[in-house]
């Protein structure tokens, strides 16, 4: 078994090639070459964490394994951030494991390259103003991602707590890029693709807050209840997401779904504009992509990272 220990992920992995496994294992999941296993995701009742597994297989890439881990909110406390992950790869031919690779950074760059897939392949066209919501840990690795996706001129943003937003701002001049701090009306109006990526368990962006051509990202929403965008919002928008079947159950559009605003049949997976088979934004005035995290998402970049690492003889072997 090869081990990548967390260490080693950030002088292996760049955003671009997060960006390519991403887009690849998207595309693969809309060929229905790859596939998603159900995911297990539960509270344990010790430190308020919530653990669990998201797997599948991709039988494009010859990818098996799964990613375990979850959240744990007083990590503070040791010294540590709050998500904590490994990821473990199998040989798809024998069933050995095969490798375990920390999993922390790339769910940061994973999570980041899927609203990217989307920006590229949705944003309106000559879109110029990045519109921010949420200024946690994960929202630097987002408007990189995002900077690296399309030409953005300016960055405006909003967060719950203020004094965050110089998260923000500092990414914003590390890229070279002007920030402002807006109010959620004011946000909505002006940015032409919104990243929301928040814990928000209410509507933040609500329906009379967007206006004009629109793409936006919604990352947060990855637990039943959690919920970031109006339901109204989303039901007069045209809607992509990583899977259909996560995305009605715990990502964003579960709450369309349960007021009877959307159908499932009106959510497009990402994978078919990647593909072409899907036309993407078109003529559409407001575009949506669900963003919950796939197994399959994890997969692709701890593969790619494995590889990485043994071309550069980092990888560790380990006989079990």
């Amino acid at each position: 078994m090869l081990v990548v220990p967390e260490k080693e992920i950030a002088g292996l992995m760049t955003p671009e090639a997060a960006y390519d496994a991403v887009e690849a294992v998207f595309a693969a999941m809309a060929s229905d070459r790859a596939r998603n296993f159900p995911v297990v995701r539960e509270a344990i009742g010790h430190e308020d964490a919530l653990y669990g597994f998201k797997g599948g297989f991709d039988a494009q890439g010859l990818t098996l394994g799964l990613k375990a881990g979850g959240y744990w909110p007083q990590n503070q406390k040791h010294g540590l951030i709050n998500h904590q992950s490994t990821v473990f790869l199998f040989d798809a031919d024998t069933g050995r494991v095969a490798a375990a690779v920390g999993g922390n950074l790339l769910t940061a760059l994973r999570t980041a390259a899927a609203s990217a897939v989307s920006i590229r392949h949705l944003a309106p066209k000559g879109a110029k103003v990045l519109g921010m919501i949420g200024a946690g840990h994960q929202s630097a690795f987002q408007m990189r991602a995002a900077v690296r996706a399309h030409a953005f001129e300016k960055v405006i943003g909003w967060n719950p707590h203020p004094e965050m937003l110089t998260r923000l701002a500092d990414t914003a001049a590390e890229l070279g890029l002007p920030f402002e701090a807006v109010d959620l009306p004011r946000l909505g109006a002006e940015a032409d693709v919104i990243i929301s990526i928040t814990s928000a368990f209410a509507p933040l962006l609500m329906d009379e807050h967007v206006k004009g051509p629109t793409h936006i990202a919604a990352m947060g929403t990855d637990t039943r209840g959690k919920q970031e965008l109006d339901p109204a919002l989303v039901a007069r928008a045209t809607l992509f997401t990583d899977e259909i079947a996560q995305s009605v159950s715990i990502g964003e559009y579960q709450h369309a779904i349960a007021s009877g605003l959307i159908a499932e049949e009106a959510i497009t997976q990402i994978g078919e504009v990647v593909n072409g088979t899907h036309p993407g934004r078109e003529g559409a005035e407001l575009t949506i992509f669900d963003g919950t995290g796939v197994g399959l998402q994890d997969l692709a970049v701890a593969n790619a990272v494995v590889r990485l690492a043994q071309q550069k003889g980092i990888a560790q072997k380990v006989e079990i």
